[in-house]
């Protein structure tokens, strides 16, 4: 199939894009990596009057880090963050042990971040971080520049509280501490498909307890999901993860894991996947993500001291 025919424009200045889209209230896209709207496009799932190409507004080009947060503009692309040096400490790992899980390396290299924001589909890797980061999105629109928490963005699939007229410019997180180990796990059933259950994890930990736990899990409802039940549940919590693979059912991680998917998550059948089947394997990703955290948190915590063993 082909699109349906449509206007096209490429604005050079964000007020230039934003007067595009409030144009006569017409049917518009946002065009920067194009890497799910072009199929939608071709399919005709999508039937824009009116494509915006954000991609010569030089503004949105840019990463900026300073001492507390990282604010990632419309254009930078998802490859970015593979190397891990673009955003510093526990952030950068946790930016390059999710971004490998998005896609392919062509896709990567153009798709962005705040375009699979924008997207909000509910199996995207950087929807379920930014949230459970707590990051703000900042857009524009005919009525000025506001920002929007993560954490009232997500509506529903596709569905978010950006305005038809606005423009995510960029989206901001904080760092976070030096002394906190991340984890990010994906469960896909070929390497073609979407994951069925992908999870990000951060602990921060003070004398060998956890004092701050985060948890977004993708593609375990209709939205991205922060479990918060299971995050209050590992407070307090020995960091100790268990030695191997396997995660014993009354260790903290395993709790946490099937708080998470019996309170959490609200995940739904799939051609090749029941509910029940989905919520076990919320519950071992869960687990599963925690331990590599608690190692992270435990190997840098050991480096720094100089212990290299």
């Amino acid at each position: 199939m082909k699109p349906a025919a449509f206007d096209y424009v490429a604005p050079r200045t964000v007020r230039e894009a934003v007067d595009a889209l409030a144009d006569n209230g017409r049917r518009t896209q946002v065009l920067a990596g194009g890497q799910s709207l072009i199929l939608e496009m071709h399919l005709q799932r999508i039937r824009p009057e009116l494509v915006v190409d954000i991609n010569r507004v030089a503004e949105l080009d840019h990463m900026d880090v300073d001492d507390s947060t990282v604010r990632v503009g419309a254009l930078i692309r998802h490859d970015a963050f593979e190397s891990g040096q673009a955003v510093p400490g526990p952030l950068g790992r946790l930016f390059a042990r999710a971004v490998v899980n998005i896609a392919h390396p062509p896709i990567r290299s153009r798709g962005t971040m705040v375009g699979s924001l924008a997207w909000a589909h509910p199996a995207s890797e950087w929807c379920a971080l930014a949230l459970a980061l707590d990051a703000d999105l900042e857009v524009h629109g005919t009525g000025g520049p506001r920002e929007i928490p993560a954490r009232d963005y997500f509506h529903g699939p596709f569905q978010t509280a950006r305005g038809p007229d606005e423009l995510i410019t960029a989206v901001r997180f904080p760092l976070l501490a030096d002394n906190t180990g991340v984890g990010f796990i994906e469960h896909r059933r070929t390497h073609f498909c979407f994951a069925q259950v992908a999870v990000a994890a951060t602990l921060t930990a003070r004398d060998g307890m956890i004092t701050e736990a985060r948890i977004g899990l993708v593609n375990c409802a209709d939205r991205p999901v922060r479990a918060r039940a299971a995050e209050r549940a590992l407070i307090g919590a020995d960091l100790a993860p268990p030695a191997g693979r396997r995660v014993p059912g009354d260790h903290p991680f395993a709790r946490a894991g099937r708080i998470a998917a019996e309170q959490d998550a609200a995940p739904v059948a799939e051609p090749y996947a029941d509910v029940e089947y989905r919520r076990q394997a919320i519950a071992v990703l869960v687990g599963r993500t925690l331990c590599e955290a608690a190692r992270d948190q435990r190997s840098r915590a050991a480096a720094s001291e100089g212990d290299y063993r």
